[in-house]
């Protein structure tokens, strides 16, 4: 399988003819993941923060998953991400 940290736009083939875009709004580019694989595109965000206080002590988390199938005749190799 193929892991990439992709941008917000995920582009199914090189010459463009399938285009998927995923709204990853909130997330930096750091906390993204993509995977190709078994003909399938797995988007994967998530986001872990933690704040200490001489008071209080707060976590925050947040998780976001889109897969979908790649298009037939589209090949995983042909699969690029950017933002």
């Amino acid at each position: 399988s193929r892991i990439q940290r992709p941008d917000r736009m995920l582009n199914s083939s090189h010459d463009r003819s399938h285009v998927a875009l995923v709204d990853v709004k909130g997330f930096d580019p750091k906390d993204i993941t993509v995977k190709v694989k078994d003909g399938k595109v797995t988007v994967l965000a998530e986001h872990r923060e933690e704040r200490n206080t001489s008071v209080s002590k707060t976590r925050n988390y947040r998780k976001f998953m889109k897969e979908f199938n790649l298009p037939p005749g589209v090949s995983e190799d042909e699969v690029t991400c950017s933002l």
